[in-house]
C-alpha cells in the first residue's frame, strides 16, 4: 500500500513538473501599446529625437561677478527689452571703492594746482635770473640752481598730471564694477527660469543658470539623429515631428542647419534597449507654435526626416 502511494505521488509530482515547463515556455502575446506610436510619413524616412528650444536658442544668464544676490528683478513668464535690469548684487564695497577714487582724484586736480603755481614761480625765477646773468648781477652758478629748480618743478607737475589720468582711470574701473553687479537681458525675450533668490550667493560654474531667456515668438528644434545615419541626411531636407506620445497633430518642420559636429548623446528616451555611447549628429529646424496643442521650451518630439532626397552630385 505504501509502494503504491509513493509512486502515485512520483508519478503526480513529474506530471505537475510537466506542466510547469510547457507554461513557463508558452510565449505570452506582447500587451498593447498605450499609445499608438507615431508612424513615419514619409516613404525612406530617417527616426530622430528632437527638444523644443526658443528661436535662436536659450541664453543662460550668469553672474559677470561672483556676489550676494539683492534683488531679482524679473519672473518667470516676464517679457524682457534688450538692457532690461534682471539681477541685482550687493554694490556697497564697489560704491565705497568709487568714493575713495573720487576723493583721490580731486586731491590729485588740488595737487596739480599747487604744482603749476610752483612751475610759475620757479619759470619766474629762472626768467629774471638770465636778465640778472646778463648784467652780470648773479652768478653762473645761481643762474644754474634757478634752472634746475624750474626743471625739477616741471618734472613734479607731470608726475602728477600722470598720477591724476591713472586715478581717472581707476575710478572709472570702480564705476564699471558697479555695473558689473546689474546683470542686464541682453536682447529681447521671455524669462523662462528662474533660479535663484535675494539673499542667495551667485557664483561662477553653477550647473544651472540664474536665469535662462529665451524668444517664444517662434520655436526651434534641434533633432538628435543618430551617427548611423547621419549620412542620409541632406541639407534641406523635410521633416515632420510630433509631440512624444501622440500620432495627431503633425509638425512641419522648416529646415535651418546642420550642426557640422557629432556629440555624444544626451537625450535619452529611457528605453532598456538604448545605447548611452552612441554619437548623433544634430539638426536645427523651426516651426510656429501649432495651434491644436501646446508646446513648451524643453518639450521631447518624435521627429521622422525624409531620407530619400537625391544626394547632390560631387
Amino acid at each position: 500500500m505504501f509502494r503504491t502511494l509513493t509512486i502515485v505521488i512520483a508519478l503526480a509530482g513529474i506530471i505537475a513538473a510537466t506542466l510547469l515547463v510547457k507554461k513557463s515556455r508558452k510565449v505570452e502575446p506582447a500587451p498593447p501599446p498605450l499609445a499608438e506610436p507615431a508612424r513615419a510619413p514619409f516613404a525612406e524616412s530617417i527616426g530622430a529625437r528632437g527638444i523644443i528650444e526658443s528661436v535662436n536658442e536659450n541664453v543662460r544668464i550668469a553672474p559677470t561677478v561672483p556676489g550676494l544676490i539683492t534683488k531679482v528683478a524679473v519672473q518667470v513668464g516676464d517679457r524682457v527689452k534688450e538692457g532690461d535690469v534682471l539681477i541685482e548684487q550687493d554694490s556697497r564695497d564697489a560704491t565705497a571703492q568709487v568714493r575713495i577714487q573720487e576723493t583721490q582724484v580731486e586731491t590729485l586736480r588740488a595737487q596739480i594746482a599747487e604744482a603749476e603755481v610752483a612751475l610759475a614761480d620757479r619759470r619766474d625765477q629762472w626768467t629774471r635770473m638770465e636778465k640778472l646773468t646778463e648784467t652780470r648781477v648773479s652768478s653762473v652758478d645761481e643762474r644754474q640752481r634757478a634752472k634746475f629748480a624750474e626743471e625739477a618743478a616741471s618734472s613734479v607737475l607731470n608726475r602728477v598730471r600722470t598720477q591724476l589720468v591713472a586715478a581717472v582711470a581707476q575710478l572709472d574701473r570702480a564705476k564699471v564694477q558697479i555695473e558689473l553687479l546689474i546683470v542686464r537681458a541682453p536682447r529681447a525675450g521671455t524669462v523662462l527660469q528662474v533660479n535663484v533668490r535675494a539673499g542667495e550667493y551667485a557664483n561662477f560654474g553653477s550647473a544651472e543658470p540664474l536665469i535662462l531667456l529665451g524668444q517664444l515668438d517662434q520655436f526651434q528644434l534641434r533633432a538628435d539623429v543618430d551617427e548611423d545615419n547621419a549620412s542620409r541626411v541632406r541639407p534641406g531636407c523635410a521633416a515632420i515631428a510630433y509631440i512624444k506620445g501622440s500620432t495627431q497633430n503633425p509638425i512641419p518642420l522648416t529646415f535651418v542647419r546642420i550642426e557640422p559636429y557629432i556629440l555624444p548623446k544626451k537625450s535619452l528616451t529611457g528605453q532598456s534597449s538604448e545605447r548611452v555611447d552612441t554619437r548623433v549628429l544634430q539638426i536645427i529646424f523651426r516651426f510656429d507654435a501649432p495651434k491644436e496643442a501646446p508646446v513648451y521650451v524643453g518639450q521631447q518630439m518624435d521627429v521622422f526626416l525624409d531620407g530619400s532626397a537625391v544626394p547632390p552630385k560631387p
